[in-house]
């Protein structure tokens, strides 16, 4: 995509849990005058270090972001939060004479950015509490099968094993009598809010899925080894939280909150944790795949072999303290892909 003349640049990368991305990004603003803005649904959340792979103070020094550790995890973050929050972020950047730089996989958080917000009806506490009673009666199976009956489309595209969507989906119908469906084809109709600056939308994209998805396995076992279930039990012991809260729902988080509460075993909790990682990547994936005016980058998995120490954007990285211990031959294998990316941004910043 061109520049428009007039309108500032500002630079987004996307790309799946575990592709790398917040190691590329730091590596980026070490070359180019660019500030990370953090898009992501966790690491918004003060506590959610481990779990959700936050750079650690060491890296911060090198590559501050924006939008980490802005919210106490009983807080329920929205995506028109997030938009409020997002816009005065890039305005302070901009406002710096640097460039933004929105890193993550929240895909979500990009296209309300992009898009603008559908005038879906506020949350309802209440209606809430009658779902999250249904599943735990009958089943996250009950929940969707009652979707489906309403709002079929939504059904096909939301998995029965995504609570927090599926909640929202029907919350959505039982408040409004509207589906979201119907309300989302609306929103397509309407035309896209005029935005200040230009976003320009980049992205990394692993090419073998076989080696993402080890990837993602033993990352989650590194992340254990680290001390993720010490820090799930502090926030469990707090009165204030509970598994309804969006922090808490975060993949990893979700799982690990079921087994201290008895629900699960250990062994089940790492296997069903991994599974749902998975899912989550698979999930980004696909939103990459349509996103309009998206230039990708494939990454081979050499690309990211020296990688394993340093946290993702999205989703778990063992330990936060050791981000930026990846050493010359991380650099260099960083490099192959930093290049690529850094070329491509000096020529839309030029």
């Amino acid at each position: 995509m061109s520049a428009i003349p007039n309108k500032p640049d500002v630079i987004c990368l996307l790309g799946p849990t575990a592709s790398g991305k917040t190691a590329v990004a730091v590596e980026l603003v070490q070359r180019l005058p660019l500030e990370i803005i953090s898009v992501d649904s966790a690491q918004i959340y003060r506590g959610l270090d481990i779990g959700s792979g936050k750079p650690d103070a060491a890296t911060l020094r090198r590559a501050p972001h924006r939008l980490i550790d802005i919210v106490d995890p009983s807080t329920r973050y929205s995506a028109s939060d997030f938009r409020h929050d997002a816009t005065a972020a890039i305005e302070a950047v901009l406002a710096s004479g640097k460039t933004p730089l929105l890193v993550g996989g929240t895909m979500l958080y990009f296209k309300v950015l992009r898009d603008g917000l559908a005038a879906l009806p506020r949350a309802d506490a209440e209606v809430r509490r009658e779902i999250e009673a249904l599943a735990t009666a009958e089943g996250w199976a009950a929940v969707h099968a009652e979707l489906q009956a309403v709002d079929p489309e939504s059904a096909a595209r939301i998995h029965p094993n995504d609570p927090q969507r599926l909640s929202r989906a029907l919350e959505v119908y039982r408040v409004s009598g509207r589906t979201m469906t119907a309300i989302h084809g609306e929103e397509k109709r309407a035309p896209s809010p005029l935005l200040p600056w230009q976003l320009h939308f980049l992205g990394i994209d692993p090419a073998d899925r076989k080696e993402l998805h080890e990837r993602i396995a033993a990352r989650f076992r590194q992340m254990l080894a680290a001390g993720f279930e010490q820090e799930v039990r502090a926030l469990h012991q707090r009165t204030d939280l509970d598994s309804t809260l969006p922090a808490i729902k975060s993949v990893g988080y979700r799982q690990m909150w079921a087994y201290l509460n008895g629900e699960l075993p250990y062994d089940e909790m790492v296997e069903k944790s991994i599974i749902a990682t998975r899912q989550l990547a698979k999930r980004q994936l696909t939103w990459m795949r349509g996103w309009p005016d998206l230039h990708a980058f494939e990454a081979a998995a050499t690309d990211f072999a020296a990688e394993s120490l340093t946290g993702d954007s999205e989703n778990p990285e063992f330990s936060p303290s050791s981000s930026h211990n990846t050493g010359e031959s991380a650099g260099a294998e960083l490099g192959k892909i930093a290049n690529r990316i850094a070329n491509r941004i000096e020529r839309i910043l030029n």
